[in-house]
């Protein structure tokens, strides 16, 4: 059943989601079995944020087929308004495998709970995205308090682009949020137009998340710093550093918070998460430092369990987690701080 809330969303995000097959342990080509998931970037912030009480439309188009009937039965399922994404008549459903290595030494297996992700999205119906989905969609985009997308969504195809540039064009009723995601094999034959691309999407939006290894990569810097200094445009910047912990700008005040000691179990979707716990902590009004908290909590939910979409601990316990003093922070192991009590 299609998910389809009472009230207008507060948050949209845009872009392509992906049914995942989860391979066993091992090389792929022995796998017997697959699990299966649902993934795509703004899709995995779109249930993050339904989790934490903000209501989150996902705007999209999947296939005519059983992968796409899946998609959307599944976030509907964990609470994300679902009828803003088109069923495509003739192009599939974006999928990736996940290879999961069993450290055996084998050929071609991976080290133990390392994992390599095998995309399938050449064609696929969300490639299809254009400006008319905008269009179809204006209400709903008009009606909410923040579009969140990524770097992924322009890289998919040309349209794509188009659409994204849309999205930052369009009069400002509302925060426009981007997650730079740099994905070099999504853009193709078009990885040339990436770096302007970028750095325009990123000049153009108010709220922008950038990991410090991949902005190094585009922009020649991952110091905070120098890359507030470069784009002085968006009112929230947030740099997740290499040095864990994660640097936040919000007009001229920035602080830097640090992350979760933890054992990490999966890495795909904590970026993710992270997204989804800023901005939802950002539409309940929080101050800049329990917005960075809140996505260090979300995080950590996706780094220490399986799948991408993160299965988050009750609301009291990020409350009160989020809201410890400075030093009471730096010292919390995840997820054992859940059952702990900390003095406040």
């Amino acid at each position: 059943m299609i998910y389809v809330t009472n009230d207008q969303p507060r948050a949209v995000t845009v872009g392509e989601g992906l049914a995942v097959l989860i391979a066993g342990a091992g090389p792929l080509e022995q796998s017997a079995q697959f699990d299966r998931g649902a993934g795509g970037a703004e899709a995995n912030v779109a249930v993050v944020l339904a989790q934490l009480d903000v209501s989150a439309a996902w705007l999209s188009r999947v296939g005519d087929d059983g992968f796409g009937r899946y998609l959307t039965t599944e976030l509907g399922a964990q609470g994300v308004d679902v009828s803003a994404v088109a069923v495509d008549p003739t192009r599939p459903t974006g999928l990736y495998v996940k290879e999961r290595g069993a450290g055996s030494g084998a050929a071609n297996d991976l080290g133990a709970d390392a994992s390599r992700m095998h995309y399938y999205r050449t064609g696929s119906a969300a490639s299809a995205l254009s400006p008319a989905d905008l269009t179809e969609r204006a209400a709903l985009l008009d009606g909410a308090d923040l579009v969140h997308f990524t770097g992924i969504t322009p890289a998919l195809s040309e349209s794509a682009t188009e659409l994204t540039r849309a999205l930052l064009a369009r009069p400002r009723q509302c925060l426009v949020s981007f997650d730079l995601n740099y994905r070099p094999a999504v853009w193709g034959s078009r990885i040339d137009e990436a770096s302007e691309e970028l750095d325009a999407h990123i000049r153009g939006a108010d709220v922008v998340f950038l990991g410090a290894d991949e902005a190094e990569e585009i922009f020649g810097t991952g110091d905070p710093a120098a890359l507030r200094a470069l784009f002085p445009e968006p009112a929230q910047l947030i740099v997740k550093n290499d040095k864990h912990s994660v640097t936040g700008f919000d007009g001229a005040s920035w602080i830097e918070v640090p992350a979760l000691t933890l054992e990490i179990t999966e890495r795909i979707g904590a970026g993710d998460a992270f997204a989804g716990g800023y901005l939802a902590a950002l539409l309940h009004g929080a101050d800049l430092r329990t917005r960075l908290r809140y996505g260090h909590l979300c995080a950590a939910a996706a780094l220490t369990a399986a799948g991408d979409s993160a299965k988050l601990p009750p609301s009291q316990d990020l409350r009160r987690l989020a809201g410890l003093p400075d030093d009471s922070w730096a010292g919390l192991h995840y997820p054992a701080a859940l059952n702990e009590t900390i003095s406040t």
